[in-house]
Parts: C-alpha cells; structure tokens; sequence
C-alpha cells in the first residue's frame, strides 16, 4: 500500500497562523528586556506556529493613561490609543518579557494594559520574566489578578531567567539549553490555548 501525504497548499497561497504579540515591558535605557525579547521573539518565529509581532513599551511611549472615557466604551480620543488599540484587537496571543522591579512589575506595563479594556479578553498570555535568583516571578504571579480582571488567560508554563546576565555578551542574548527547552513547553501550551480561546471572541450567530 502507497504511503499517505500531507496535502500541500495551492501554489502561491499563504498559510495564515494566529497572531502573537510579544510586549517587552522594560523602558529603562540598557535594559535586557530588549535582547531578551529579540532572542525569544527568534525562537517564536523558528517555531513557525505564529505570525510574530514585537511592541517595545520603550518606542511606543504610552503617556500616563490620558483618556477621559472609560476604556470599555472605546471612545478614545487620541490617536496613540487607537494605534495601541489597533495592534492588541488583531492579535490573538500575548507574551511579556518583563523584569522585576522591587517584588513587582513594571509601571509601564500596567498603564499599557490600562488603555485598553475589550481588546484583552479571551487571549491567552505567557511570560518571559527576568532577574535575580527569583527569576521575575514575583512579579509575574502580581500581575495575573491584573490579567483575569480583562478575562485573559494567563499560562502556567512560563520562561523564567535567574541570573539572566550570564547569558548576555555585548548586548547579545545567548541562553542554554533549558532556556530554549522552556521556550518550547510554554509555546506549546500557547499554540493550544489560542486555538481554544478564539472561538470565545467569535460574534453570537445571529438567531
């Protein structure tokens, strides 16, 4: 008996994945959020489950939440929330690389989440946390009320860098075996709760 095979698409079609959005957290200039968040954002796109898209905190340069409505009625009034707006509806998963600062996250990160209320819900969320010998998590396990309150999903699994200096040369992110390992359990758990989380923000069918 012949062998089965996959069908392969048309020719010149495009294979669509779900969006990822990977937020780096950190402002501070010489921050390691930046080569951190390369390095994963790499790994993501060698993984070829997502279409991947970076949003530096840092060049986005939120101003202290400045909206007079409520964001859940979405009558924004200035043009960087609408951009902000624009970039978190079309994706369908999030990943933060975020540091920690005193036991906690970073303030940017929580006024970008601020912004926005409807654009959040029923996307899943993992996290790249770094820094000392708790490896971010602190922070991390702060910010999760943070995240069910917009009814995202927060994983679990989760990349979690102690002592992550050791890994950066020259602004260079080069981390061990373990760390790619992590990377590959938590994008595994992503790719399924995206796929489960999509029908949530479908529109009812009409009756």
């Amino acid at each position: 008996m012949g062998t089965a095979t996959a069908a392969m698409p048309p020719p010149g079609s495009k294979t669509m994945h779900p969006t990822l959005q990977v937020i780096i957290a950190s402002t501070r200039p010489g921050r390691a959020g930046k080569p951190i968040g390369d390095w994963f954002a790499e790994q993501c796109r060698f993984d070829g489950r997502f279409d991947v898209e970076v949003t530096d905190l840092a060049e986005l340069a939120l101003p202290l939440m400045d909206e007079p409505h409520h964001p859940r009625a979405r009558e924004y009034v200035h043009d960087h929330t609408r951009s902000w707006s624009r970039t978190i509806e079309s994706s369908d998963a999030l990943v933060f690389v975020m540091p920690e600062y005193n036991h906690g996250y970073p303030a940017a990160l929580k006024n970008a989440l601020d912004y926005l209320y409807e654009e959040w819900a029923y996307k899943p969320v993992g996290f790249v946390s770094y820094g000392g010998i708790s490896a971010g998590t602190r922070a991390v396990q702060l910010l999760k009320p943070v995240l069910t309150c917009l009814r995202m999903l927060p994983l679990t699994d989760q990349v979690a860098l102690a002592h992550f200096t050791q890994f950066l040369t020259d602004g260079v992110f080069a981390p061990d075996h373990r760390t790619a390992a992590a990377c590959a359990v938590m994008l595994d758990e992503l790719s399924h709760t995206t796929g489960e989380l999509a029908r949530l923000r479908l529109p009812s069918a009409a009756s």
